[in-house]
């Protein structure tokens, strides 16, 4: 059974898992030239210390934010956080172990960042524009594509290549 519940200090190693394992299905892609050995480099790089970040932001969430989970009983299998700015909703992440994907969790965890967002503001999420999986369960939800293509140097990875984004969006209604 499936809970979407806010997370406690000590999920965060399982909630740090889910990042990595997602990450390691995900991203490697020969064609922007991002490896393997990158992603390890993104998280295991310093594990301890990005799990001693996750639980200080779980103990103390910037105000902005929210970040919550979905459990099947004691195992996080996905995360979601979101952030309110005053002009608009970002959805920053929903992450769901790869072995749990297509089963509605995703869908569970937007379900409930709906519950917090501002319906009155555009809701936007960035993608990497090769990620095609999480692309259409974008759509599904009923972000369109808005043209918008984009390279942050916060997601260089240690080869040098960066992952190429994508902006979707809700509008307001």
């Amino acid at each position: 059974m499936i809970e979407i519940v806010f997370p406690k200090p000590e999920d965060a190693e399982a909630i740090q898992m889910v990042f990595y394992k997602s990450w390691l299905d995900t991203y490697p892609n020969k064609e922007v030239g991002i490896t393997i050995d990158d992603v390890e480099h993104w998280y295991k790089d310093d594990w301890n210390g990005k799990i001693e970040k996750q639980r200080a932001r779980i103990a103390n969430p910037p105000e902005n934010q929210s970040f919550f989970i979905a459990k099947d009983g004691d195992n996080v299998v996905g995360v979601c956080r979101i952030v309110k700015y005053p002009d608009k909703n970002q959805l920053q992440a929903i992450y769901v172990l790869p072995d749990q994907q297509r089963k509605g969790i995703g869908k569970m965890l937007w379900d409930k960042a709906l519950e917090i967002l501002d319906p009155s503001k555009d809701t936007i999420v960035q993608v990497a524009d090769y990620n095609k999986k999480a692309i259409e369960f974008y759509k599904k939800l009923g972000f369109v594509d808005t043209g918008k293509r984009f390279s942050d140097e916060h997601f260089r990875m240690k080869s040098g290549a960066i992952i190429p984004e994508m902006e979707m969006i809700i509008k307001s209604h």
